[in-house]
């Protein structure tokens, strides 16, 4: 269960500026003054928070997370786009990801007939599919179309795993223009998402943020000013 600071804090300061008029005359002015300053500097700090996201009539500065949600949305993409999506910060992922790429699995269920039957056309309208002809035409091929797969598959695979291919593909994913890219794709995306945001979307947000520890504004406002009122009690 969640204590509300602000109304204990409002209330307790209400109950001792209420007993000083039943309490005897030396307790009476400590505990007006006290109750007095308390309740002073609790409300005016609950005012403050309460002007920080809502607009209030003639009090000029209120309702200011609203009013500056466009700032509010700007420096969440300035930080995302400055700290976390830097050239520096794709290079790292580039050079960590590296060790991690692996396209043999890929090869091994890629379908390469497409590639023979391209392969066997060539061969039919050649001269030498004249010949082949002969002995049965392009069926003969046919037989070779596993072969060739398997024999295709070793072949490229050892091709993306020579430090050559490896070293290219590293050189062209660190690339100045797929960086460029990168960065303009995912500002975009950030733009996207934050032109979803509405005024009372950024309100509630920092509101659900900060609340918590925004009310103990309103705790410490009622403690300071109620030792304010008790030096004040003295002196007046």
């Amino acid at each position: 269960m969640k204590f509300n600071k602000s109304l204990i804090t409002n209330l307790t300061a209400a109950l001792l500026v209420a007993s000083s008029f039943v309490v005897d005359a030396q307790l009476s002015s400590a505990a007006l003054y006290i109750g007095l300053f308390a309740l002073s500097g609790a409300v005016t700090n609950q005012l403050a928070i309460h002007m920080l996201f809502e607009k209030v009539p003639f009090l000029y500065g209120s309702g200011v997370i609203p009013e500056r949600f466009e700032a509010f949305k700007s420096a969440i993409k300035n930080l995302m786009m400055h700290e976390f999506f830097t050239r520096e910060q794709l290079e790292n992922f580039f050079n960590n990801e590296e060790k991690k790429i692996n396209l043999s699995p890929i090869i091994e269920v890629t379908d390469f007939s497409p590639a023979f039957d391209a392969l066997s056309k060539t061969v039919m309208e050649s001269s030498f599919g004249g010949m082949l002809g002969m002995f049965g035409g392009e069926s003969v091929l046919n037989n070779l179309r596993e072969p060739f797969s398997q024999k295709m598959k070793i072949a490229i695979i050892k091709i993306v795993n020579s430090e050559a291919f490896n070293a290219t593909l590293q050189k062209h994913m660190q690339s100045s223009t797929l960086n460029d890219d990168l960065l303009a794709s995912i500002e975009s995306v950030i733009d996207a998402r934050l032109d979803e945001l509405t005024p009372q979307m950024v309100k509630e947000i920092v509101q659900k943020l900060i609340k918590e520890h925004l009310d103990w504004l309103v705790v410490w406002g009622g403690v300071f000013g109620g030792l304010i009122g008790l030096v004040s009690s003295f002196l007046i």
